[in-house]
């Protein structure tokens, strides 16, 4: 068996390759830096470049699913040249993904998984969101996820199953949002972000990498939320961070019109609050293995300290 997957050197990309060596699954990558190209036995590179189209085609070679990870970091100012480049990275990819399967003769691929994000939802303190929400959050990241999961729906005039994983705050300690919230925790200047109340739907890395595959192997359609069953909110991430690292929390939130001067629009990411299940995924047969924030953190961080 082998898997074709954009965005394998990133983040998630790194734990969906080692999920799928344990399992017996060979890789086929697709780059976009042709220094990251490595040819070995069931870990394959290939070029592409989705702002002009190109790809090998030779990537598809005995592949039986794609997952799709493929997009700029939203994580950096949104400046306008960024904002169209956070848009732009995710609705090329998937496109030059479409034109290369529409070309060729590759009925073997019956399963497309691509990442989305609950950004889609609205901002909300009340509200508990599931997959059938038809509600789009009128922010710049509700237009990115609109516009990304309808690319990917032109998948579905393919013969395969195609499905839409929204993924919410994924806990990790390589990379991604953990370590930037941990580091003023631990240099004792810790805090939550506005109010704190706001909704922190979140995910250990393993889980979220885990789902990708349960859907590629199952054959999935359809949208399934990337998130753990518990939600809490910030200033409780926040507390469960400081507990881990034996760090106290000694300073006032911070507040909201700081955040917005710093940060400006981006700062959204910090403020929004989205409470979003996970029921569906579960309903479909998939097991959690950490849905409890306390436990999932030890775990990351004992690992953590395990490689040191």
């Amino acid at each position: 068996m082998k898997y074709l997957i954009t965005g394998a050197t990133g983040l998630v990309g790194k734990e969906i390759v080692r999920l799928c060596h344990d399992s017996g699954i060979a890789v086929n990558y697709l780059t976009t830096s042709k220094s990251k190209i490595v040819s070995k036995k069931d870990y394959k590179g290939f070029y592409w470049n989705p702002d002009t189209g190109e790809i090998d085609s030779a990537c598809f070679e005995g592949v039986s699913a794609i997952i799709n990870l493929a997009g700029a970091s939203i994580s950096k100012k949104w400046t306008p040249s960024n904002k169209k480049q956070i848009l732009n990275s995710r609705i090329n990819s998937i496109g030059t993904l479409f034109n290369a399967l529409n070309k060729g003769e590759f009925e073997e691929i019956d399963t497309f998984v691509s990442a989305s994000a609950i950004g889609v939802y609205p901002n909300s303190l009340e509200k508990y969101y599931d997959e059938d929400t038809a509600e789009i959050d009128d922010s710049f990241l509700g237009e990115v996820v609109q516009q990304w999961e309808a690319e990917v729906d032109r998948l579905n005039t393919f013969n395969m199953s195609v499905a839409k994983v929204r993924i919410g705050l994924v806990l990790a300690s390589e990379g991604g949002a953990l370590p930037q919230m941990a580091k003023p925790v631990k240099m004792f200047v810790g805090a939550a972000f506005g109010s704190g109340e706001q909704w922190q739907s979140w995910i250990h890395i393993t889980d979220l990498a885990r789902i990708f595959m349960f859907a590629a192997k199952n054959k999935l359609s359809g949208v399934y939320n990337g998130v753990a069953p518990n939600p809490i909110s910030q200033k409780k991430l926040i507390k469960e961070i400081a507990i881990v690292l034996k760090r106290p929390l000694l300073l006032p939130n911070i507040p909201k019109f700081f955040i917005k001067t710093i940060l400006g629009e981006m700062s959204y990411l910090l403020l929004a609050s989205q409470r979003v299940s996970a029921k569906k995924i579960k309903e479909e047969g998939f097991d959690f293995v950490h849905s409890n924030i306390a436990l999932a953190l030890q775990a990351i961080y004992s690992k953590a300290n395990s490689k040191d």
